[in-house]
């Protein structure tokens, strides 16, 4: 009996010891909003090539969405205009979706944003459409595109990009790497 009792004890001594290391320490989650020009953003600046909007995001986070020659441009935080990610979009035209996924890290003060996802929806010119998930790091003085996956090709596109975006965002060089394509 006593060989089980210090088994039992190892074992708790153990999953304790994992508990306690973070090694079950809640993983990122989602949170959504919406993006709706018409209604919930103001619009900061308009001439004959575009608009640059200002919209509310996951719990008032600026998000800044600019269109201009056919193609959208989408940034986060109160310098959203002077980041990487303002300059960033696809070459075929482009809009944007409504729904904005918020990629949230488990922080001792909170959940913090580190990423979103947005659908952008393309066309060529030629009839040709496809979808990309757009994954974006969020981080004042950092915000870039960190990867763009085709939703058009990957049943599971949705997944992938929750994946890059938790691989990816906290690290990602913005002004040194490349693009991932979530291939």
């Amino acid at each position: 009996m006593r060989k089980s009792t210090i088994g039992a004890f190892l074992v708790q001594l153990t999953f304790l010891s994992l508990f306690c290391s973070g090694a079950f320490a809640e993983e990122n989650s989602s949170v959504y909003t919406k993006i709706d020009l018409n209604n919930d953003c103001s619009i900061i600046h308009a001439d004959d090539f575009g608009a640059t909007f200002a919209c509310p995001g996951y719990r008032g986070y600026p998000v800044m969405v600019a269109e201009g020659d056919l193609r959208m441009f989408v940034s986060y935080g109160l310098n959203s205009l002077n980041e990487r990610a303002a300059e960033q979009t696809l070459s075929p035209f482009n809009t944007i979706g409504e729904t904005l996924e918020w990629r949230l890290a488990n922080r001792t003060k909170g959940l913090t944003p580190i990423a979103t996802i947005l659908r952008y929806f393309t066309e060529d010119g030629m009839g040709d459409k496809q979808q990309f998930l757009i994954v974006t790091k969020v981080e004042q003085g950092a915000t870039c595109q960190v990867a763009r996956i085709n939703a058009s090709k990957y049943k599971d596109a949705n997944q992938i990009a929750r994946d890059l975006a938790d691989s990816l965002a906290e690290t990602f060089d913005c002004a040194n790497e490349p693009i991932n394509w979530g291939e």
